[in-house]
């Protein structure tokens, strides 16, 4: 679930900051570059593990800071596929992902939550999953969509300015619960 992933980048550190040490200012730099941030296919970006090498620092002409390639090792979220991990339930829709739920399964309209229809000797038993659950699933797969800014084109200055580009996440992970012990936790803790 999570890795070290090893990575360079050139890290500018202010004149203010010569009074520091340059590994603290260096890793409080890579941090607020880095941390919580989504690094195309690597993964979603934790926090610096450690710094392995520093090369030669410069200060450019007109910028009177230093310069600094910096080799080091960073603590990334990225899940292996088959991975089961535990997380909430944010919100249920009509669209959600039907053909990995335990069958037979539902969407509720009224509650707006999707339900298992649980099988046993006594009957039918309708399980719901509320939002705000915890809940097992298996990673399946995972997307990375770039979210760098582009240009505008011809066609965007033909469209109405009042129209906001659609958000897409950086990061997707693609979740399945269509196995034993996988779903609610709930559903599988005895009362």
């Amino acid at each position: 679930m999570f890795v070290l992933v090893e990575m360079v980048d050139t890290v500018r550190i202010p004149p203010w900051q010569f009074e520091r040490k340059l590994n603290d200012s260096i890793a409080e730099e890579l941090n607020k570059k880095l941390a919580n941030k989504v690094v195309y296919n690597v993964g979603l970006c934790i926090c610096l593990f450690d710094i392995t090498k520093l090369e030669d620092a410069y200060v450019f002409p007109g910028d009177g800071a230093s310069h600094t390639k910096v080799h080091f090792r960073y603590v990334v979220f990225h899940p292996f596929l088959d991975e089961i991990l535990i997380g909430n339930i944010k919100g249920c829709s009509p669209e959600g992902v039907h053909e990995s739920l335990q069958q037979p399964a539902k969407f509720d309209e009224a509650e707006q939550v999707w339900v298992w229809e649980y099988e046993t000797e006594e009957g039918a038993h309708d399980l719901y999953m509320d939002t705000g659950e915890e809940i097992r699933f298996r990673v399946v797969d995972e997307s990375f969509v770039d979210t760098s800014p582009t240009g505008p084109s011809s066609a965007d200055a033909a469209s109405s300015s009042e129209e906001l580009p659609k958000k897409e996440a950086p990061y997707t992970l693609v979740g399945s619960i269509s196995e034993p012990g996988l779903g609610l936790l709930s559903w599988w803790t005895s009362s």
